[in-house]
């Protein structure tokens, strides 16, 4: 099966990074949102990807240490290669098309990578409806971080076809795809989906079984909860644990820089899946308020400026 037409439904942080990165490498790519709103709030994301891919290839002609795997496998580019990358980057923030009709975006999709919220309750129906609007070749796809494909395949209308496809934060340089199927998906459309993420520059890792979390995020999670569970329990603030994490490891980044970069409504989704985060006196129920009083600020993470940090 040739890959082509490909919609992102959703345009959060990942979403955003994922259609511009398809786009990026020639396919045809639609923008699924849910309201007109949605896409006036989608546009500034895509810029941003598109800022970054403009500056971070411009770097590359003095300094190869800004090299980013998803832009090439070829390190020794020409200034005439990169500024042909340059013009891909612009010609793929032109030519994404961003639409709130199921039809117009199923009507002749191959693939569909589903990067809504972090909720049963808004996953459900948005598979029961885009059943109605998609051709039968359509394969599925889901970059949910923590929930398992198994929970929703009947809903698509076709199990077979549908399966995991998890990617990195700032997937242009963490250009890592965890693909994972479940019990009912076909190895052949599993298949075609490690081909796809090779296409567009990941590194497709391949998972043998379900596992909530995947790889990544069943070692990420229990980080990030432990650093949240710190700063609730007022141990330490954001920037001291961060600095200790840093300072003792060499890591880049500390817990809540990464958590600025996923975006604290994605990790506020998560928290409340447990039904302790309901009970304030309990962490879980401290770290959701936390969470929660930053999200209503409009303190989200980096995309609004704000999260634990200001940017």
């Amino acid at each position: 099966m040739s890959m082509k037409n490909i919609v992102v439904a959703g345009g959060g942080v990942l979403g955003s990074q994922i259609a511009f990165q398809t786009a990026f490498k020639g396919f045809n790519v639609t923008i699924w949102l849910r309201s007109e709103g949605s896409i006036g709030r989608a546009k500034p994301k895509l810029e941003r990807v598109k800022n970054i891919y403009l500056t971070t290839l411009e770097q590359m002609k003095t300094d190869p240490s800004a090299y980013c795997n998803g832009f090439t496998d070829k390190k020794d580019l020409t200034d005439d290669e990169i500024d042909e990358l340059k013009n891909k980057a612009e010609l793929a923030y032109d030519n994404i098309t961003l639409t709130t009709s199921y039809a117009e975006a199923g009507n002749d999709a191959d693939l569909i990578i589903e990067a809504i919220a972090e909720d049963p309750k808004q996953k459900i129906p948005f598979y029961q409806e885009l059943a109605k609007n998609i051709p039968d070749k359509t394969i599925i796809v889901t970059n949910s971080s923590t929930l398992l494909p198994s929970a929703f395949a009947e809903y698509t209308g076709r199990p077979e076809k549908y399966l995991a496809l998890h990617f990195a934060n700032s997937i242009w340089k963490n250009n890592t795809a965890e693909v994972m199927g479940h019990a009912g998906t076909d190895q052949k459309y599993y298949d075609i989906v490690v081909d796809f993420a090779e296409k567009i520059g990941m590194v497709p890792l391949q998972l043998k079984k379900e596992q909530p979390g995947y790889i990544l995020n069943s070692m990420l999670v229990p980080f990030l909860n432990a650093a949240e569970m710190l700063y609730a329990k007022g141990v330490a603030d954001p920037e001291t644990i961060d600095k200790t994490w840093v300072l003792a490891t060499g890591a880049p980044i500390g817990p809540f820089r990464i958590l600025d970069i996923v975006g604290l409504t994605t990790a506020y989704n998560i928290v409340i899946m447990n039904p302790n985060a309901s009970d304030i006196e309990t962490i879980e129920g401290k770290i959701a308020a936390m969470l929660k009083e930053k999200i209503d600020a409009g303190k989200t993470g980096i995309n609004a400026g704000e999260g634990f940090y200001k940017y």
